[in-house]
Order: structure tokens, then sequence, then C-alpha cells
């Protein structure tokens, strides 16, 4: 994420929540519970096991993003993401009248040096579009534990400032109910459980 880490719950809270889900009505961050695991007095649904968002959703070019993905360290390589992000999915794409958004894209962005990011789309059924070059820099990011673009900073850069290149995937409406893209994504999670 191009913000963060964060230190505290209400520097969570305040620095991103706040900022994010709780002043944009087309940002919505979900908690991530892991029903297989047994319920706690945190949580009696299951355990936590991390957040994702839609981003810039909108209503009148029937798009969002999949973003903000944070799997915890437990849960990553398992059922977890595979099975949030397929739920994302099925809602995204969904007809209003059967519950969904009725969206016709869906787009996820990475950093492009983040190879596990790009494979987990790729695997669940999005195509890499392109690449935004220098799209983001990252103020702080060696103190913020950021990942650069891997090249030379242009002259006059702040020191420990990095440069981002990012990915940009998409699955839409066609991919998704014409394409075997429903069918694949649910495949995995029925794996998965």
């Amino acid at each position: 994420m191009a913000s963060g880490p964060y230190t505290t719950t209400e520097e969570f809270v305040s620095q991103f929540l706040d900022k994010t889900s709780g002043s944009n009505p087309g940002w919505f961050t979900f908690a991530v519970i892991d029903k297989t695991r047994p319920r706690s007095a945190e949580d009696e649904e299951g355990e936590l096991a991390g957040m994702m968002s839609f981003m810039d959703t909108s209503t009148l070019h029937l798009s969002t993003e999949i973003g903000c993905i944070v799997i915890l360290p437990k849960y990553q390589r398992t059922h977890v993401t595979t099975n949030a992000v397929g739920l994302m999915l099925q809602f995204a794409f969904a007809a209003p009248e059967y519950g969904g958004m009725g969206l016709r894209r869906v787009q996820w962005k990475t950093s492009s040096m983040n190879t596990a990011s790009i494979k987990t789309a790729e695997r669940l059924g999005f195509r890499k579009e392109g690449v935004l070059r220098w799209h983001m820099v990252f103020r702080g990011g060696e103190e913020r534990q950021k990942v650069g673009n891997g090249r030379v900073l242009p002259p006059g850069s702040g020191r420990g400032d990095y440069g981002r290149d990012t990915v940009v995937l998409g699955l839409c409406w066609d991919d998704w109910w014409e394409g075997g893209g429903r069918e694949k994504v649910e495949g995995l999670m029925a794996r998965g459980k």
C-alpha cells in the first residue's frame, strides 16, 4: 500500500480508514474473516485474516478497483485471498436485482516489483493491460519500508524517496460472464475450502 506502515490501531483508523472508506463514497474497506477458524472473543464469526477494499468505485462508469489488500502472515498462501477476492468479484459483477453492483470492469493495480500480487491477479483471471511508469512517489520510502521501481531517481529527488511503476490488470464483465472467468474463480474457491 502507498500508505503506512501503521504502529497503532488509532493511527490506522485516522490515517487510513477515516481518509478512505470514512470520507470517500467510492471506497469500501472490508474485514476479511476466516470462517474456517474457531470463533473467539474478538470475533464471533471466525478470525480476522486481513482487509481488502473496493477503491475508486464509479457508478457512472460501472467500474471499481480491488486494492489495499492486506492478508495477515499466517493466512498468506492459504484459501483466504482467493475466497475473499472471489466473493468481491461475485458481488461486483452480479446484477443489482441479484444483490450485486452490476459493474462492467474490476481492475487491480500493483507495484511492478510485487510479483506475488501480479501472479495472484492473473491466477484469478485478471489480464495485464499495461504499466504506468513512475506512477507514484513514496516520500521517505526507505524509512517507511517501501520498495521502489529499482531505477535511478531523477536529479533533485528527495533522499529516500522512491518511484513506483504500477502494473494495471483488468477483469471485465465479458471475461467474467462469457469468457469463463466466473467458473474459473468459483472452481478455485471450491478447492480452497
